[in-house]
């Protein structure tokens, strides 16, 4: 059974706890805290496994969790990194948040590896909250907590020709006798459950990729039969080849045949139809009616709306390369550069605001903002990214936290303290 989409659970690791230690050794009779850091949650990764075609394997495995972090320990020593759990995916995943449905990331093109989720921090030590007022302190920062999410996985095949048309139709004949591919074929509907990928090479270096792309039916853009799962596939080709059966070997009419699929990409995709397309007219040895020339019909109907007709056989090869060399012509002068789908969801901690936070000044007139609001906001922002400083600098103003330091009397040019953090204020 082919797998095209798949519903999984992903939690990287939490950080390990801080340690409060104090040194007890000979000779040392007021040893200071030598409480060591926990360890980083291990992230969650995923990466591009050039093996891998389908995403069956996650319809056995649908819960991905990362190692935490462990605990710091005596004598200042840090706590190990819990290990990242590495997600192996097929070229072409496209990652999206299954609340909302946005894009996280498209494994595709150069994007061969990307961390999704990432660990917690691990907490410090008591070793870092000693001072001078305070030289034994017995508070050690917990770990922050790893990040969770479900996730949708979409795989959409990347191809330049993909091809389309209702069951049957000799698409899967088609791929097998121009390219490396090696289709299942057999005489019944839907046969075809994989999206096929072959390369039709044309020598001299000129080569380009081919999917037959399951038999669809109509009412796909609905969902009805294997629709939406197929018809993602189309997504990424750059030119769609309709392939209908011209002798209506199954009684079929080709032209309203071709305006059903029209209707169902429309309908799924406006944007589809924008991309070239053509028509292999197939069967075309099979045509026994001499009064019938459904080849001629077909170019009436369809060569006004720009749509060259192609007189094929896929059995015998007739009329095959000079529909290859089309294709590749047209193929040769569009981008060939895959489609990748733009991130869209940002992973952020949106702050609860019922968890507490106090904002103090010390001794050393530093200002200390600290309490479980601050420790997870922390724990879920990477602050070494642009977009993370920019929604760690709204999290400060949009959770009151900045105004509590302006009445606690912060000037320009204090210092602020938030757990390791530590920055200048300035307006």
């Amino acid at each position: 059974m082919f797998t095209d989409s798949a519903k999984v659970y992903i939690r990287s690791g939490n950080g390990g706890n801080g340690h409060v230690s104090f040194r007890r050794e000979l000779y040392v009779p007021n040893g200071g805290p030598d409480g060591g850091d926990g360890g980083r949650g291990g992230d969650i990764i995923f990466e591009v496994d050039d093996g891998l075609n389908t995403l069956v394997d996650f319809r056995h495995v649908r819960k991905y969790a990362a190692e935490n972090g462990e605990e710091g320990g005596k004598r200042r020593c840090h706590g190990a990194d819990g290990k990242d759990l590495i997600v192996r995916v097929p070229e072409g995943t496209v990652v999206k948040d299954l609340e909302t449905g946005k894009v996280i990331t498209d494994m595709s093109g150069e994007n061969r590896r990307e961390v999704i989720l990432k660990g917690g921090k691990g907490g410090l030590g008591n070793m870092h909250f000693a001072t001078a007022t305070m030289q034994v302190p017995k508070y050690a920062q917990p770990g922050q907590p790893g990040q969770e999410l479900w996730v949708q996985l979409e795989l959409k095949v990347i191809a330049d020709v993909g091809l389309v048309g209702f069951p049957n139709v000799g698409k899967s004949t088609l791929l097998s006798r121009v390219s490396n591919a090696r289709p299942k074929i057999a005489n019944y509907h839907f046969t075809t459950l994989n999206p096929h990928l072959g390369v039709v090479n044309l020598g001299d270096g000129n080569s380009f990729v081919m999917a037959d792309i399951p038999g669809l039916i109509e009412g796909a853009s609905e969902g009805a039969g294997l629709g939406h799962e197929f018809l993602r596939h189309i997504e990424r080709t750059k030119v769609l080849l309709h392939v209908v059966d011209a002798a209506s070997v199954e009684g079929r009419d080709p032209i309203e045949d071709v305006h059903a699929i029209m209707d169902e990409l429309s309908a799924y995709n406006p944007e589809l139809l924008k991309l070239p397309q053509a028509i292999a007219a197939n069967k075309l040895d099979a045509v026994y009616d001499e009064g019938a020339d459904p080849l001629a019909d077909l170019k009436k109907e369809f060569e006004p709306m720009g749509i060259p007709v192609f007189g094929i056989s896929a059995v015998s090869g007739e009329g095959v390369n000079d529909l290859l060399y089309y294709l590749y012509d047209v193929i040769r002068k569009t981008d060939r550069t895959p489609k990748i789908f733009e991130k869209e969801f940002e992973i952020e901690y949106v702050g609860d605001r019922s968890l507490p936070y106090t904002v103090e000044k010390d001794e050393e007139g530093i200002y200390v903002v600290e309490g479980p609001r601050i420790e997870k906001m922390l724990g879920y922002t990477n602050l070494d990214s642009e977009k993370g400083f920019d929604f760690f600098q709204k999290f400060l103003k949009q959770s009151g936290i900045l105004a509590d330091l302006e009445k606690a009397g912060i000037q320009e040019g204090d210092t602020v303290r938030m757990y390791g953090l530590v920055f200048d204020y300035y307006k």
